[in-house]
């Protein structure tokens, strides 16, 4: 009997939807959705480090590619769909009302950022993390141990706290604060009631200092000598959490019709998209999954009879269940990797956005096309042109902490920076130092984990990066010293979101089963370079004393 299921990945900038035949993993249909108000920049400020998003991007992205899904896969797939699964970014909360409609949805709030879902990206919360950190060291319990040891502003409860303390606003309208992966599950199942929202443990444990060892978050005196308001959003978060192979619930009446599915199909709990997309990729346990898109998130999974006793210190947290269930999962990552390229991209296009569109010479079409043309080039000829250049010690070097760190030990006030300039320097050999300054950052985490007695026995490549430059990819196996294998599927958070929706519908009675059926291998298998072994740790040397120069200025 064919049974279909869809996986749904928000992305950064966009969304991507996939119909999987659970029977082999066979993609039916994909479609992806650029977010409209984030591309025109709307509520963000990058010097700010504010990043919103408004949750009618994420609803007309749910909307538009699975109905485009299902046009492509024809009437009899879509009767044939078991379950949907949603992953997203994290943390990426939102303030909602009781009903759980978050409040840029509402009257007098459309327009508001902080009534809007706060990006994972955004690091405005850097003064209220400070405070969680400060404020844990008052107490013998150590709350933040497995989050690594230190709380990001990046993450939940800082998040809730920047915009409780400058909102008033915001702050007497909200219910409660709610992570994007437990929203969207909500909204599919029709929900009224915020108090019914299963919250998954991906995004709690990882984010929101949920642990079994506490038997659900720290004790309520925590937070109220912490900031006496956050026990508005305290009161409404249960005790339970849920692993993402649990269903939240049936698919709404107006939902299946809105989107063409017949009305029995199941929705699962979400989670965070590296964690996911992990599954998707195929992930063993001792193999680091690096989802390598904007930022990175490497993930690691451990059985539960192997972790050793105490939490690994400087990562993004430990956690049971939360990539496999049955398994610790472990989350690392780079604040900015693909960013990194994309801001050198924007840097060094500066003259063709502002000067191509003023000139006299070409019309103002063909000098938009010509805009396109060239763009879409510029970091493939980037690439080529950098891996020719002769290799040297004294080489321009970078850090890339462009958006702060986030492992080993996260620091979003630390900034990026390129030494070694001079009149040689062009813009081959800036994105060398670039590329190379990624590459480093990620031996970092591999080197923190082995430091901590987790072993890394190989590397597994998703994402864009991964699939799309092969000069990024043998560096990092160059720079690591191991084989990198890259997933043969392009949408692999979406697959994994698909693989999770085969078990919600009880098509697999585990994810262990539905990532055998349903994994597609492998493509691609970056081997390092020994003869360039000696020169990468020379170089890594060099950022190491470079990156605790800037951290110490």
């Amino acid at each position: 009997m064919e049974q279909y299921v869809i996986g749904v990945d928000y992305g950064t900038d966009s969304v991507r939807t996939v119909i999987i035949n659970a029977e082999d993993g066979s993609e039916m249909a994909s479609s992806v959705f650029n977010y409209p108000r984030w591309q025109k920049g709307l509520y963000c400020d990058a010097r700010a480090s504010q990043f919103r998003q408004h949750p009618l991007d994420y609803i007309e992205g749910l909307e538009t590619t699975i109905i485009n899904c299902v046009k492509q896969a024809g009437p009899n797939v879509a009767a044939k769909i078991k379950a949907i699964s949603i992953d997203a970014t994290g943390s990426t909360p939102v303030a909602v009302d009781i009903s759980g409609t978050p409040l840029a949805l509402l009257p007098g709030f459309e327009e508001n950022p902080d009534a809007m879902f706060i990006l994972w990206k955004d690091h405005a919360a850097v003064e209220e993390a400070a405070k969680i950190n400060g404020h844990a060291k008052d107490y013998d319990a150590d709350y933040l141990k497995y989050i690594g040891g230190i709380y990001s502003s990046e993450w939940f409860w800082a998040k809730l706290m920047h915009v409780m303390n400058n909102d008033e606003a915001v702050a007497d309208k909200l219910y409660t604060w709610l992570e994007h992966t437990d929203w969207m599950p909500f909204l599919l199942t029709g929900g009224t009631n915020a108090n019914d929202i299963k919250r998954n443990r991906c995004a709690a444990g990882h984010k929101g200092l949920w642990a079994e060892e506490f038997d659900g978050l720290p004790p309520k005196e925590f937070f109220m000598s912490l900031d006496p308001k956050l026990d508005k959003v305290y009161a409404t978060f249960a005790k339970d959490t849920y692993t993402a192979d649990k269903a939240a619930g049936t698919i709404s009446t107006e939902w299946a019709d809105k989107l063409g599915l017949p009305t029995d199909v199941l929705i699962g709990i979400g989670a965070i998209d590296a964690h996911m997309g992990a599954v998707g990729g195929e992930i063993e346990p001792y193999y680091l999954s690096k989802v390598m898109g904007t930022s990175t998130c490497d993930m690691l999974v451990i059985p539960v009879d192997e972790i050793k006793a105490e939490p690994v210190a400087g990562i993004c947290g430990q956690v049971n269940g939360s990539i496999i269930p049955g398994m610790i999962g472990l989350e690392a990552g780079q604040s900015a990797f693909g960013d990194v390229y994309a801001w050198f991209k924007n840097l060094i296009s500066w003259p063709i956005d502002q000067l191509l569109p003023r000139t006299k010479l070409i019309s103002a079409e063909l000098a938009s096309q010509l805009r396109d043309e060239l763009e879409g080039k510029i970091l493939n000829e980037l690439s080529a042109t950098a891996a020719q250049l002769p290799l040297a010690d004294d080489d321009e070097l970078a850090i890339e902490w462009l958006n702060g760190r986030r492992t080993p030990d996260a620091n979003p006030l630390v900034k990026g920076a390129v030494t070694g300039l001079d009149l040689g320097t062009d813009a081959p050999r800036m994105f060398r130092a670039l590329a190379e300054a990624t590459c480093f950052g990620a031996k970092s985490i591999v080197d923190r984990f082995i430091a901590e007695g987790v072993p890394v026995k190989g590397i597994i490549g998703i994402g864009g990066v991964a699939k799309k430059s092969p000069y990024i990819m043998q560096m990092m196996a160059d720079v690591l010293g191991m084989s990198i294998k890259v997933h043969r599927y392009e949408h692999t958070c979406a697959l994994g979101a698909a693989m999770f929706a085969s078990v919600v519908a009880g098509i697999f009675p585990n994810v262990e089963g539905a990532r055998q059926a349903m994994g597609g291998g492998f493509d691609k298998i970056y081997q390092p370079n020994d003869e360039v072994k000696d020169h990468y740790l020379s170089r890594y040397a060099k950022y190491k004393r470079l990156g605790d120069f800037i951290e110490g200025a």
